[in-house]
């Protein structure tokens, strides 16, 4: 009974942040890309003896893989984040479709139907039942 309530768990948390999940399994899969280019090219320039180009190559090579890891934590860290966020945006866009501007914020219109129950003389159930 414990695996499968692990199991809904963790497909329900997949497919909730698919979107961000698909993005950090990219970028990890671009810094073992990286790691495939570099040691093709540091092959292909010692092999054509231009190894002043080394210089520019491994600088560039740990720029993309540091960057890579560091924006897939990022992401994984917030995952939980986002949706707060986004939650509190759809009720302030709401609240201020609702208002247009503050007058209908402080005297709402009032219809003529309300304004007669507003003026009408509420019986209670004993003075109904007095009265038959």
């Amino acid at each position: 009974m414990f695996k499968q309530v692990k199991s809904f768990f963790f497909w329900s948390m997949l497919y909730k942040f698919r979107k961000r999940l698909t993005l950090v399994a990219i970028l990890l899969s671009i810094v073992l890309l990286s790691q495939w280019i570099y040691s093709d090219i540091v092959e292909y320039l010692t092999l054509t003896k231009q190894t002043n180009y080394l210089n520019y190559v491994l600088p560039i090579k740990w720029i993309v893989v540091f960057f890579n890891i560091a924006l897939s934590v990022y992401l994984i860290l917030n995952i939980f984040k986002v949706e707060k966020q986004q939650n509190t945006n759809k009720n302030k866009k709401k609240d201020t479709q609702k208002y247009t501007n503050k007058e209908e914020l402080i005297t709402p219109k009032i219809t003529d139907r309300e304004k007669e129950f507003m003026t009408k003389k509420l019986r209670t159930e004993a003075e109904i039942i007095m009265d038959k």
